[in-house]
């Protein structure tokens, strides 16, 4: 199993009223981790494997984009505030034509050897789109070529 692990740091502001990182903040924590992973970052060491794309492809006038067509997020525990980031891991449950379903995991940090707490499950589909028409265009070659390691079962949402 091969995952891709971002550290993704809380702000004050994501906390709702009762203590917790809110909803719609999850979902703002998840784009970072998303971003972050497949986005070639200037300093190669802070660069995840699955990081394809830059400036040059989804940047300004770049000929593809991505957009996100559908996200769902199961919530297993409260999220705390903590100074330390969350173990956000992602890998790819599903590769399609002109699709890619990211998975993720939401854990607590990594503090030794017990276990971490599992806070949420999420799956985002994001579909590759030609720029100048908006119609959704075959991931090249190359993305999936790098993609294909971290291809592994989607998520099963438990539906309680």
């Amino acid at each position: 199993m091969t995952r891709v692990h971002i550290p993704i740091h809380r702000r004050w502001g994501d906390l709702d009223a009762l203590g917790h990182v809110n909803n719609t903040s999850m979902l703002k924590l998840l784009e970072e981790a998303r971003l972050r992973a497949f986005w070639k970052s200037e300093d190669p060491a802070d660069q995840a494997p699955t990081a394809v794309f830059g400036n040059d492809v989804l940047g300004e006038g770049g000929t593809l984009a991505t957009l996100i067509a559908r996200q769902e997020i199961e919530y297993l525990a409260p999220v705390p505030y903590e100074h330390k980031p969350l173990d956000v891991q992602l890998w790819i449950g599903r590769l399609g034509g002109s699709s890619a379903e990211i998975c993720y995991e939401v854990y607590s940090p990594s503090t030794g050897p017990e276990a971490q707490t599992l806070y949420a499950r999420a799956s985002a589909v994001v579909v590759m789109v030609d720029t100048a028409t908006g119609r959704p265009t075959r991931l090249p070659e190359d993305v999936r070529e790098v993609w294909a390691p971290y291809v592994e079962e989607p998520i099963a949402f438990s539906r309680r």
